[in-house]
């Protein structure tokens, strides 16, 4: 067993609040949102005091397809739009995204005072698009957006907000009007609704400058424009410096997706440079980690992510992309079959699945460990950078200290903290840890606290687990 050494130094801390942890709602709150019981057991164990504490939420304004098309195969991925075409016109349905609703209600009732609201689009309306279809363009790499609607698409995106603040009591922080625009990846008649090409330079400072003067003009107060959640970070940087100087100064945040992380050291750079707020706000995959870990695996293939974006970009908020992405029914849904339990020794999307017949949410490894972090650094920490498997975070409120680790081999090692950059005044620290399996594993088990020396306190890590050691009376000298 070896020794490694872990220094926490203030020195290393981010220069901005960290703001929280979160989860699109977009497709999983479509698909489980016609039940109260799993709406209601989604929101405690996602949103809830005893489940993760998540305190942000972006809720997917729909862009419906055409009635007549019939290639969204995935049960959860056909959502809704609000706008339908009628005799006299277009006419809003304020009733056809019920389901999504019903989970975000739910949701933000059970993340109280913190809660987070980001609304986003993955499409504009199919009759506002080039191709009249919501999945994407005839041409993936052009703009799918058709030229006459960008005023009709930003008032549909601000109409929406406005009735979610305004009817809906619920208080939206930002709207970001594009998702993974500058790729080729969003074909007409694909299984899913996800996303429209947006040009660099031109078309995406379009839509943020008139996403922003409809927020004005209908007088949605207090909502910033986020964009462009770009698939990658160097695509991020691109589209960034493509931006008109009109679009930069509409926008409130930068938000950027991490699934391929070219250049993400530069883009935390950039933000801290050009002064702009950073989201990473969308990832998952279904890798995994650790050696021999079993059900482990996907945990802490999931709390590598997370270390290796927040220590290199340093951002305001982290948010996977969604908590559940597989669902078990008997009968399917909209003539569609679900695609059923996941393998838990491998590597698979989302951190829990719901169990339709059951009216049940299963949970897994990967969702505890997600809980080591979002239980324990919680919104106003600041973030600070450490080794290439930890991450740690200090709360001046509380004068905490934490730090989550994970140990990847399948042998306990010994870990020295070094915090000798803060004054300690107390004398014991609180350690959680996940472990093993779902059937005789730990699961934010609270082990036996551990005394603090002087500068700092040593620890085993159990082999291929995720620890989170929380210190109080921490003073920042």
């Amino acid at each position: 067993m070896g020794n490694a050494a872990i220094k926490i130094s203030p020195e290393n801390s981010a220069d901005t609040g960290f703001e929280g942890w979160g989860t699109s709602l977009c497709w999983w709150a479509n698909r489980i949102g016609y039940s109260d019981t799993l709406s209601q057991k989604a929101a405690e164990l996602f949103f809830g005091e005893d489940g993760l504490r998540l305190n942000i939420r972006r809720y997917n304004i729909g862009g419906g397809d055409d009635p007549r098309h019939d290639h969204i195969r995935r049960t959860d991925s056909a959502v809704p739009g609000w706008l339908k075409i009628t005799e006299n016109g277009y006419a809003y349905d304020y009733h056809a995204d019920s389901n999504q609703l019903n989970v975000m209600r739910r949701a933000v009732k059970a993340a109280g005072d913190n809660a987070i609201v980001e609304v986003f689009s993955n499409s504009p309306p199919y009759f506002m698009t080039v191709s009249g279809c919501s999945s994407g363009g005839a041409d993936p790499n052009a703009d799918n957006l058709r030229k006459d609607c960008y005023d009709s698409f930003a008032e549909y995106l601000a109409h929406v907000t406005k009735y979610i603040q305004e009817n809906l009591g619920i208080k939206v922080t930002s709207v970001s009007p594009m998702n993974e625009p500058n790729t080729g990846y969003w074909r007409e008649f694909s299984d899913k609704q996800e996303g429209c090409h947006f040009d660099i330079g031109g078309s995406q400072s379009k839509i943020i400058e008139k996403t922003y003067d409809a927020l004005v003009k209908f007088g949605v107060e207090g909502v910033i424009v986020a964009a462009s959640d770009e698939t990658s970070t160097g695509l991020q940087i691109l589209s960034w410096r493509a931006y008109s100087e009109r679009a930069k100064n509409c926008l409130g945040r930068i938000n950027t997706h991490t699934y391929d992380a070219t250049m993400i050291e530069e883009l935390g750079r950039l933000s801290r440079e050009e002064g702009f707020k950073l989201w990473m706000s969308e990832v998952d995959g279904s890798g995994v980690a650790g050696t021999n870990a079993g059900e482990m695996g996907s945990a802490l293939w999931f709390g590598g992510k997370i270390i290796s974006d927040i220590n290199a970009l340093m951002p305001s908020a982290w948010v996977m992309w969604q908590v559940i992405d597989n669902h078990i029914s008997s009968c399917g849904y909209n003539g569609r079959r679900d695609t059923g339990m996941v393998n838990l020794m491998g590597g698979f999307w989302g951190i829990a699945v719901a169990d339709h017949d059951r009216e049940e949410i299963i949970l897994t490894q990967k969702y505890y460990g997600m809980g080591q972090f979002t239980r324990y650094i919680s919104p106003g920490s600041v973030i600070i950078r450490c080794g290439e498997d930890s991450l740690a975070a200090y709360n001046k409120e509380k004068n905490s200290l934490t730090a989550v680790v994970l140990n990847l081999s399948e042998e306990d090692e010994a870990v020295e903290f070094d915090v000798s950059g803060f004054r300690i005044a107390g004398k014991a620290v609180k350690a959680y840890r996940t472990s093993g399996s779902m059937d005789s594993g730990e699961h934010w088990a609270e082990l036996d606290e551990i005394p603090m020396g002087d500068g700092g306190f040593s620890a085993v890590l159990k082999a291929n687990s995720i620890t989170t050691f929380v210190a109080s009376g921490v003073v920042i000298e």
